[in-house]
């Protein structure tokens, strides 16, 4: 599969887990997964973003710039790689929050 090919696997995906375990299994630990975590960062925010107040959004971006500047100073691409499975990871969690929140309708 090709990176884009693979991104749109994970747009196809109807859930944030769905759309994570496919960048799990096609991970590259190099800088493409930037573009994967990316998109599994998209799917994830449709759970929760627009149930955000402006404090959990802060919260949220906060978090994310925790990933990013772990690695900042980090020479390879893997470190990008890492950094972007963070973001995902955070995206995911979040998701996963907001889902139990609303409940088994919300699935």
């Amino acid at each position: 599969m090709t990176l884009d090919e693979v991104v749109d696997t994970i747009n196809k995906q109807k859930s944030c887990e769905s759309a994570m375990k496919v960048f799990q299994d096609c991970q590259l630990t190099a800088s493409g997964d930037v573009q994967l975590g990316a998109a599994v960062e998209k799917k994830c925010e449709a759970d929760f973003m627009p149930g955000l107040n402006t404090a959990q959004q802060q919260a949220y971006k906060r978090e994310m710039r925790v990933c990013d500047q772990k690695y900042r100073n980090k020479s390879g691409t893997m470190y990008l790689s890492f950094a972007a499975f963070c973001r995902a990871e955070v995206a995911q969690r979040y998701s996963q929050r907001a889902l139990k929140a609303a409940g088994p309708k919300a699935r």
